[in-house]
């Protein structure tokens, strides 16, 4: 696509997917049209770039799709001053977009050649708050917390404990939550030291993020 085609393709992208899906804060649209999502599509798929779908990125992984990206990140309402994880790095996208809204992201993948496929995407687009590390967001952290907000780029059956546990007093966390067909944008907050708050926003259905644990399906 020339710059004339990707320009208006990304205006699509915008008016035609997101603002529909209850996108609507200015800040959110205008970091949209301002990160190149092109940049950070693999090569064989630069034509879908903008399309409403998920972009596979080998190994299992995708990007999600634009909608869904724009909805978690509007509803995780990021500040400028805040300490953010995500799970699940991909090509770096969601990363590149958390740290133009916050102060600083660490961002997990469990597949090492994608964390440097992201690592380097964010370098290429001028990033250079966040940091991508080979992890797996499924097991515990050793001493990183506390963060303002976390997200996990995928769905999970649960959310587990240990990151919960590593949310500051009045942090969130969102994830899609739950089992195919019924899946469900969940947002938690710390209210307190020892106190949390789960509020269910919008259905959604998202690919599972490796490693973390599915609901038993045994029935007695």
């Amino acid at each position: 696509m020339n710059l004339s085609n990707i320009a208006q393709a990304r205006f699509n992208m915008i008016e035609q997917q997101i603002r529909p899906w209850n996108v609507l804060d200015t800040d959110i649209l205008a970091l949209l049209s301002a990160v190149p999502r092109e940049d950070f599509v693999p090569a064989a798929h630069q034509a879908l770039a903008f399309a409403d779908l998920e972009i596979p990125l080998g190994h299992g992984e995708c990007m999600l799709a634009p909608r869904m990206e724009a909805r978690l990140l509007q509803d995780l309402q990021v500040q400028p001053n805040e300490r953010v994880l995500e799970v699940g790095a991909g090509s770096g996208y969601m990363a590149a977009l958390l740290a133009h809204r916050g102060a600083s992201v660490l961002s997990l993948e469990i597949q090492a050649e994608l964390a440097a496929l992201a690592c380097a995407n964010l370098q290429r687009a001028g990033v250079h708050n966040a940091e991508v590390r080979v992890a797996d967001g499924a097991k515990a952290l050793r001493s990183e917390g506390p963060f303002d907000a976390i997200m996990l780029s995928g769905s999970v059956a649960d959310v587990p404990q240990h990151l919960l546990d590593l949310l500051a007093v009045g942090g969130r966390l969102i994830a899609v939550v739950g089992d195919e067909p019924i899946m469900c944008a969940t947002l938690v907050t710390r209210v307190g030291p020892a106190e949390l708050s789960s509020t269910k926003l919008w259905d959604a259905n998202a690919p599972r993020l490796h490693g973390f644990a599915e609901h038993s399906h045994f029935h007695f």
